[in-house]
């Protein structure tokens, strides 16, 4: 027997904070690469790359979110949520990517030192301040229980830091004439920037090889079963993650002889795992203790 529930969870009020976010960053990563390039500054033109990086990223994202808005068919019978887990996996080794490749442009600036419009580059970078804030207020509200939209902030939180680096950069440049503050800043930066995105990495990669979805305890889940009335035992338990917002369960419970109303049990046991866990999708198979001696899966879990 199973008791399963299967929702869409994701706000839809996200896909218009996607709109906006890409579209000031587009016009942002126009203005932000001219004048950089005009000014000569590599902290301003890193931040632009940056930014455009976090335009795919945010594209990719938003593609995603979509996709998990699409129901179910007999291809895909679960839909497209996981592409929002692929989607957080793929914007983190973005970041990655971009980081290091700020990193190695800022060594190589370090060895030949350039003179920088530091004016244009403060002013360019407080716009980006601003722009880059905004949009990460927009994603700020989902950025705890959904990973991709996680992903999105962290994007957009993270440009703001690199905007607001770039701005201290021009100002001590102005202060004390010193042409290394620039690279310094970009290297300081990105560090910043891999310790945050580091853990997206990781969390989505775990995600992405069905590994337990953060703060879901499976011993607890189990002594959780053992505690309705009538199971004796639980095997085959496996949890994972659906989507960035959705986890699902599986598991075999083992009830004790005697007569008992079945489909209270799983409502209780399906209220249970939602109230506790957050568990969205519930597959439960209750089996008498002669046929778990003989399951085939007993050993499983």
């Amino acid at each position: 027997m199973s008791g399963a529930h299967q929702h869409n969870h994701a706000p839809r009020h996200f896909g218009r904070a996607f709109a906006i976010g890409v579209t000031l960053n587009v016009v942002f990563v126009v203005i932000e690469a001219f004048y950089g390039w005009q000014a000569g500054s590599l902290a301003l033109l890193a931040d632009a790359a940056h930014n455009l990086s976090d335009v795919g990223g945010l594209l990719l994202a938003w593609a995603a979110f979509g996709a998990a808005q699409l129901n179910p068919n007999l291809r895909h019978s679960y839909g497209w949520r996981k592409g929002s887990i692929l989607a957080s996996f793929a914007n983190a080794v973005i970041l990655l990517v971009a980081m290091g490749s700020l990193a190695w442009e800022a060594f190589e600036r370090l060895q030949a030192p350039s003179p920088v419009a530091a004016g244009t580059v403060m002013v360019v970078a407080g716009i980006g301040v601003v722009i880059n804030a905004v949009t990460a207020w927009l994603f700020l509200a989902g950025s705890e229980g959904d990973l991709n939209i996680r992903g999105a902030f962290l994007h957009m939180a993270a440009d703001a830091l690199v905007s607001l680096g770039v701005v201290v950069a021009g100002a001590i440049y102005l202060w004390q004439g010193w042409g290394w503050i620039d690279p310094v800043m970009s290297l300081v930066i990105a560090l910043v920037i891999v310790m945050g995105t580091w853990s997206l990495f990781r969390h989505s990669l775990h995600l992405l090889f069905d590994g337990v979805p953060e703060g879901i305890d499976l011993t607890e889940v189990q002594e959780a079963l053992l505690e309705l009335p009538g199971v004796v035992s639980v095997h085959d338990l496996h949890v994972w993650a659906m989507s960035t917002r959705e986890n699902a369960i599986t598991a075999h419970l083992v009830l004790a002889p005697g007569d008992r109303d079945n489909d209270r049990l799983l409502t209780l046991a399906t209220d249970m795992l939602h109230g506790r866990f957050g568990i969205h999708h519930t597959v439960l198979q209750q089996e008498s203790e002669a046929y778990a001696a003989n399951c085939p899966t007993a050993c499983g879990c």
